[in-house]
């Protein structure tokens, strides 16, 4: 990264004179963290405002999915694995921590390998993956149901939690209740999927995106490509993230999901249900899919009195204006996921951006 050109390119930010007030916003977790770990967040010209919108996949999954989790490895004594941003998120009733603690056997996992090794080391028991993630994390499941497969194992399974993110954009789009004057788009998902299925925001919504990368040069380049675009009128899809982004994205990457997975209707915090927006694993391999391999059926989900985390991953408010947050919600004590998740924007701005 040149130093240089990213202190110059911060001046030119810096010193950037708005024609009226702009609010744009991303939709990618990293991005989320990134913006104020960087300190790109503070270069912001007065008058531009950063909003989150539905990017943090463990922030979007709804309290049914754990509680559909929980239920179900009480009911079959199964082993749960985890990636460990899920263990402290609340569920309805309870979370994976306390039910940990309470002699649930649970486990953190780094890939879904780890699960699926841990099946293999445990044939006496079921072994349920929690699989909540976007189509950055979709291929490597779907390999791993699909060895799974090759090993002929009987006690393992996918509690699919997967969601694409497009369609979540859409819904917010139609929805109207967000002023957005432009997006940065994200570089993972983008990275698997491409540019084009993001066009659909310039073609139908008239309003410009930017794909961008992580550090300081790459988020500070986006916003000043975004908000000339904004300027001047233009509705492209820009991708400024060419090194790890291509107009069809990774081939094989989709290759593998669509093999194991079919589009399905998915339930988001805050959107409530969007056509085609989550991925549910193929009746080809139903002897991996929890759901379908050990039927339960949890207590009606409900919602944490106070909460706003589906307001903000709506844009429709910004973390401070949360009634819980800094105060009965925090780090240590969550009340919702948006606080929970290294991703989470409340999480992001507690740790990041001036906190309470």
């Amino acid at each position: 990264m040149n130093r240089e050109l990213t202190k110059k390119l911060a001046q030119r930010l810096r010193n950037r004179e708005l024609k009226r007030p702009l609010r744009i916003m991303e939709v990618c977790g990293t991005h989320t963290v990134q913006f104020f770990k960087t300190g790109v967040k503070n270069l912001f010209p007065d008058g531009l405002e950063l909003i989150d919108g539905p990017g943090c996949p463990v922030c979007v999954t709804e309290n049914s999915y754990l509680d559909l989790a929980i239920e179900t490895a009480g009911k079959y004594n199964a082993i749960v694995t985890t990636f460990g941003d899920m263990i402290k998120v609340p569920s309805s009733y309870s979370s994976l921590a306390r039910e940990k603690a309470r002699g649930m056997d649970i486990r953190i996992v780094y890939s879904p390998m780890d699960a699926l090794n841990i099946a293999e080391n445990n044939p006496g028991r079921e072994t349920i993956f929690l699989s909540v993630g976007f189509e950055t994390t979709a291929p490597a499941e779907a390999v791993t149901i699909l060895e799974a497969m090759k090993r002929n194992l009987k006690n393992f399974s996918v509690l699919s939690g997967n969601k694409v993110t497009p369609p979540a954009v859409r819904a917010l789009l139609e929805a109207g209740e967000t002023k957005i004057d432009g997006f940065i788009l994200p570089g993972h998902v983008s990275s698997i999927i491409g540019r084009a299925p993001w066009e659909f925001i310039s073609e139908e919504f008239r309003l410009p995106g930017v794909i961008s990368g992580f550090n300081s040069m790459d988020l500070v380049t986006g916003v000043i490509t975004l908000l000339d675009l904004i300027e001047q009128g233009e509705t492209e899809t820009v991708n400024g993230y060419r090194e790890a982004v291509r107009e069809e994205g990774n081939r094989s990457a989709i290759g593998i999901i669509e093999k194991v997975y079919d589009r399905s209707d998915a339930l988001w915090r805050g959107l409530g249900r969007i056509p085609m927006s989550g991925l549910e694993i193929k009746d080809t391999y139903s002897a991996f899919d929890t759901e379908k391999k050990l039927p339960a059926q949890a207590p009606p989900a409900v919602e944490h009195g106070g909460c706003r985390c589906g307001d903000l991953l709506r844009g429709l408010i910004i973390p401070p204006q949360c009634p819980l947050f800094g105060k009965t919600c925090t780090p240590e004590n969550a009340v919702g996921p948006c606080m929970v998740s290294s991703e989470g924007p409340c999480s992001a701005y507690y740790r990041y951006g001036g906190g309470i």
